[in-house]
């Protein structure tokens, strides 16, 4: 499996696609708002319990791994020419 970490990790929309893909299934399985959020004990308290909880942990991970895959190939690596790029690819490239 080859992906080009060093231009993902570069790229914001990485980053906000990993951070969706944890935050999202433990809103939808513990059926909070961001407004249930508003100390940091409740924090705290979610991460906990969604440490503890393998569903979650299983939800969070097959998220994470939707998130990585590129789509446009038909295997789990990048494609070559997304190996090739120094930084993430514009529009008008």
């Amino acid at each position: 499996m080859k992906i080009n970490w060093k231009v993902r990790i570069h790229n914001p929309q990485f980053w906000i696609t990993l951070g969706l893909s944890i935050i999202t299934p433990l809103f939808a399985y513990y059926g909070i708002t961001g407004a249930d959020l508003t100390t940091w004990y409740s924090v705290r308290s979610l991460i906990v319990n969604a440490a503890s909880n393998p569903y979650v942990l299983a939800l969070m991970a097959v998220s994470t791994y939707n998130s990585i895959l590129d789509p446009t190939t038909a295997s789990l690596s990048d494609s070559s020419r997304a190996l090739t790029y120094k930084q993430p690819k514009r529009d008008d490239q």
